[in-house]
């Protein structure tokens, strides 16, 4: 018997790398299908330790990662130039013309694992942190089928619409988020440095101030000498929710409660169904196994209460239940997702129907978050008003008292 060193990818979505005893190449492919493992390489590996060779495997640099944007370019470039040249080619003319150097020392690496024969889903592991192990399986995929330029093609279309989705975010909320610190700001500046100052011309005042007033100094007061002790609560506190959010059961517990939150609980659910569609989509075009599929694509789940539907929904599709159906008893998914999934499965197009659902929810994800947003600027300058007419009200009350006193 040989001994055969294997790539795989394991029921929770983990890469798995190790060596086995068999008699051949397909009878270790057997042995570690029994463990329910997507195999992604097996290879005869030669006895003894292999010496390291320069230009071999090395670990990449702490911190040293391509970001969204040029994980998602560098997918589009490639699936463009494999149509033309060579992959060997491909990736050095993508390597130069790279401006950034560590997103070149990336893709250099990769290129020199190509150069010493590694398959392309393997050499892309020495970079791990910069392709995750959903991006090198459905490489590794589309290598075994022969069909890696349109596997590349759809990641790449995949990486965009993830990454303008999140750009929409983040031009969403960027100017209610501005607006919100500048109001905080502005009502600060008030409480500190306005209000005392104005507060003196009544210090010696024979009649009580009005209640609003009092409880304007009482909070100016507090903020001019607790204002450090305020803001490390609020440290503390952001502090102590971090730490608890690595708990599993409290994480649990606050995803359910965003998911029941209105407006936010439907971004969420149409933002993780859109990303879902699209995974499992190109997972299908790449001939992955659809159990497979969904156990890869919970791991780009973050909202704990989907990923553990998801858990659940894979392992009733291994017991033979449908996609469509297992969708619809989680109850966690928007309608439309299970009715397209359905429409798929009856006409054996569940992937072109899991990518239109995708777009789908990605553009009704789109329209929804701008309305939101459309609603919670005016919300943010009238709650700012409130709060400014508040405080300026609770200066002009003891002026207009003082008036009344001295006109009669």
């Amino acid at each position: 018997m040989a001994k055969y060193a294997y790539l795989a990818v394991d029921p929770q979505g983990r890469e798995r790398r190790g060596a086995v005893d068999a008699a051949s190449t397909s009878a270790a492919r057997e042995q570690l299908a029994k463990r329910r493992w997507h195999v992604l390489r097996v290879d005869e590996k030669l006895a003894g330790p292999a010496p390291a060779k320069p230009g071999g495997f090395a670990l990449p640099l702490l911190g040293r990662r391509l970001t969204t944007k040029q994980l998602s370019l560098f997918t589009r470039q490639l699936s463009s130039l494999m149509m033309v040249s060579p992959l060997e080619e491909a990736l050095r003319t993508i390597s130069r013309q790279t401006e950034k150097d560590k997103a070149r020392a990336i893709l250099t690496n990769v290129h020199a694992g190509i150069v010493e024969g590694q398959p392309l889903a393997e050499a892309l592991r020495r970079e791990e942190a910069s392709f995750p192990p959903v991006f090198r399986a459905m490489i590794a995929a589309g290598e075994n089928s022969g069909s890696l330029p349109s596997i590349a093609e759809r990641l790449a279309d995949s990486l965009e619409s993830q990454a303008e989705i999140r750009g929409k975010i983040i031009a969403a909320l960027a100017y209610p988020i501005i607006l919100s610190l500048v109001a905080v700001a502005v009502v600060t500046g008030l409480m500190v440095s306005v209000v005392p100052r104005v507060v003196e011309q009544f210090d010696n005042a024979s009649r009580q101030l009005p209640l609003l007033t009092r409880i304007v100094i009482a909070l100016s007061e507090f903020l001019s000498a607790w204002w450090w002790v305020l803001l490390l609560v609020i440290a503390l506190c952001i502090l102590g929710f971090l730490r608890a959010l690595k708990s599993p059961p409290f994480k649990l517990r606050f995803d359910t409660l965003l998911l029941k939150t209105p407006f936010i609980g439907r971004l969420i659910r149409d933002m993780h169904a859109a990303a879902l569609a699209r995974t499992l989509s190109t997972m299908i075009a790449a001939r992955l196994p659809l159990v497979d599929g969904l156990r890869l694509a919970s791991r780009t789940v973050h909202n704990a209460v989907q990923r553990r539907a998801l858990e659940v929904i894979t392992e009733k599709v291994r017991a033979g239940t449908s996609l469509s159906t297992a969708m619809r008893e989680a109850g966690t998914f928007p309608p439309l997702l299970v009715y397209l999934a359905a429409s798929g499965e009856a006409a054996g197009q569940l992937g072109p129907m899991l990518e239109r659902a995708g777009e789908y929810l990605e553009r009704e994800f789109a329209s929804f978050t701008a309305a939101a947003m459309a609603l919670l600027e005016p919300a943010i300058i009238i709650l700012m008003g409130a709060v400014v007419a508040t405080i300026i009200l609770a200066i002009l009350l003891p002026i207009l008292q003082l008036q009344e006193l001295t006109g009669l």
